[in-house]
């Protein structure tokens, strides 16, 4: 009878399951096909000794690395026991018994489950983390969680605590580096096959063929292998004929790399295997738990960091995660926008317009589909860059279509884009981060913003970051071509180390497209912001090791949004084309918290624009004292 009654719980839960329609979801029941699974049980039995076996394993391969795991008991009283350490008779305690044998494995989402009807069933949920000691409440924005939910939301909900988030891409980060290493001593690839190496085998890991055999593959069988699946994904993203060919040439080293495949004496597998393996492990997990960031980007990023030569000279100027979310959110971009990136690298720009357009969606399944079938448009010149931002948008379901492989001044390219059709209308929205130190007429960081601005629909913001020496360099001859048509709304000066290790300084622009300059009726706002939490560290770059980059975010979009005047903060001014576009031009200055190294930081970002210029320190001292 009572395991009659114990049946009526877990058909609630199967009920539950069945309905849910996350992508290859696999509920299993006491026991599983999975040996990681089985190798964690093998001494877990609620006994004492044994086998564990759980009612419920709820996993999937598109989330490696995580679980669910369910435990039902058919009277709310054997719901959970005080102390939560009577496995055998209580279902919380049963719950969380499991997830500690788990864990040694997997991220772990423990659920008991009680009661016989919906009416009196009962729910209690907990998290325990690989490797955590103990496990922990599961919350959401509103508090625990007493309900059953989909595996999506427990997936979301795995990493819902920020700390935890940052301590993910810490790992991350750091598994990139021992990753470089690792194929910089045996894998022997150039620096730029590196970044297509990592996005290659995360594309070819959708593949459910793939995914699934690959660990069956021999050493000189896995790179055809490999390829193969990458070809099918590529096929699968709905990509033109011609896009397809220019996107998949640059992969094509996987299979003719002599290295690769090659077992080294005492080794029991190839370069490629170990990578496979190692890839599918730590960054598959990662890319499903956080769509929005943009991880190839982040390991391109990383591996530039040890690459010799002057990544500046290359025009690589990789903008900062945080920096292309606060773009996002000063275009203020909805799920009916079109958001363009004319240089969209490896298209991070595009995943963090992505991440707020789906936020303000809600769960709206249609405009869901619009965002990434008409809502995202990028250009791309260079091939790799161009393949890694196609694999960025692959990997995330969609959004890879309306990218487009060629100059962003190629008038076929430009009229593409401008020109409403069936593949997305004109865009509403701008984000770029330009090449910067181009050499040749028309490819000065101002050029790329005019044609940007030209490209939108008018009334369309467009946000670009630029080198200083845009704002100050009243000369210019763009200037007066962009301000003829277009309103310069906003420039803020930005941190001079954000792009640490390169020393660009920096400042964001923000333009009202097709509404010239002359007419407008509000003064331009000048925000002053250097100070954005962010520190240096010897392995990880500028990270917010102090927590303080959302307070100062709330802070600058704040001043924005509602354009406040602040001493030493930020300015209204009313500016033409021969003027600087800069706040320390016109803000008064709060000499309260001015300090030594802000003084020297000023001299010494004044001296590198004279130095750039052509001119010198001295030089210009002398005409400052001829003219007095």
């Amino acid at each position: 009878m009572v395991g009659r009654n114990e049946r009526w719980t877990e058909d609630l839960v199967s009920d539950h399951l069945k309905a849910d329609a996350y992508p290859r979801l696999t509920s299993e029941e006491q026991k599983s096909a999975d040996p990681r699974i089985t190798k964690c049980l093998a001494a877990a039995s609620k006994h004492g000794s044994g086998i564990g076996k759980p009612e419920f394993l709820l996993h999937s391969p598109d989330a490696p690395g995580f679980l669910v795991v369910i435990e039902c008991k058919a009277d709310p009283a054997k719901h959970a026991s005080t102390s939560l350490d009577q496995a055998k008779d209580f279902a919380v305690d049963g719950a969380l018994h499991y997830a500690k044998h788990l864990s040694a494995a997997f991220d772990v989402i423990a659920i008991g489950v009680s009661g016989e009807t919906l009416a009196t069933m009962r729910v209690a949920s907990f998290r325990r983390l690989k490797g955590a000691s103990a496990a922990e409440d599961l919350r959401d924005e509103n508090g625990l969680i007493t309900t059953l939910l989909g595996f999506a939301d427990y997936q979301r909900l795995r990493n819902f605590d920020p700390e935890v988030r940052k301590r993910t891409l810490g790992e991350l980060m750091a598994f990139s580096r021992d990753l470089h290493n690792y194929m910089r001593a045996y894998a022997k690839v150039s620096e730029a096959e590196k970044p297509l190496l990592v996005s290659g085998i995360l594309i070819a890991l959708k593949d459910d063929s793939f995914g699934r055999t690959y660990r069956n593959y021999k050493a000189e069988v896995l790179p055809r292998e490999l390829y193969a699946a990458l070809e099918r994904q590529v096929e699968d993203a709905d990509l033109p004929h011609a896009k397809r060919q220019v996107m998949l040439q640059p992969y094509s080293f996987l299979t003719t790399h002599p290295e690769l495949s090659k077992v080294q004496p005492n080794e029991t597998e190839s370069p490629l295997q170990h990578l496979v393996a190692d890839i599918d492990e730590h960054v598959r997990p990662f890319i499903s738990t956080y769509a929005d960031i943009d991880v190839i980007g982040q390991f391109y990023g990383e591996f530039l960091r040890y690459a010799g030569g002057d990544k500046k000279g290359l025009g690589i100027v990789l903008t900062p995660r945080h920096v292309t979310e606060m773009f996002a959110k000063i275009s203020n971009v909805g799920p009916d926008d079109t958001v363009l990136d004319t240089c969209s690298g490896t298209g991070g720009f595009l995943i963090a317009a992505m991440k707020e357009m789906d936020a303000k969606a809600g769960n709206d399944p249609a405009k869901m589909r619009r965002i990434r079938s008409q809502g995202l448009v990028g250009v791309e010149q260079n091939p790799t860059m161009f393949s890694l931002a196609a694999s960025n948008m692959i990997l995330r379901g969609d959004g890879k279509a309306n990218l487009y492989q060629g100059s962003c001044f190629d008038p076929a390219i430009t009229t593409a884009i401008a020109t409403p059709s069936d593949r997305h209308p004109r865009p509403t929205v701008g984000l770029i981060n330009p090449p910067y130190s181009q050499v040749g007429v028309g490819l000065h960081e101002l050029d790329f913003i005019d044609h940007l601005l030209d490209c939108l629909t008018p009334g369309s913001l467009g946000v670009a970051i630029v080198p200083m020496s845009c704002a100050i360099d009243t000369k210019h001859p763009k200037r007066i071509e962009i301000l003829r048509k277009h309103t310069l709304v906003a420039v803020m000066s930005m941190p001079d180390e954000l792009f640490y290790p390169v020393g660009t300084v920096t400042c964001v622009m923000v333009f009202r497209a097709h509404q010239p300059h002359a007419f407008a009726l509000q003064s331009t706002w000048f925000g002053y912001w250097k100070r954005d939490g962010f520190i240096k560290t010897k392995d990880r770059g500028r990270i917010d090791l102090n927590h303080e980059w959302p307070g100062v975010r709330e802070q600058w979009l704040d001043g924005f949004n509602n354009r406040r005047e602040i001493a030493g903060l930020s300015v209204l001014n009313r500016v033409d084309a021969g003027d600087e576009w800069c706040a320390e031009a016109y803000m008064e200055t709060d000499y309260s918290k001015i300090t030594v190294g802000d003084f020297e930081a000023v001299v010494r970002n004044y001296a590198l624009f004279l130095l750039t210029n052509g001119e010198t320190f001295q030089e210009e001292t002398d005409a400052t004292d001829e003219a007095a």
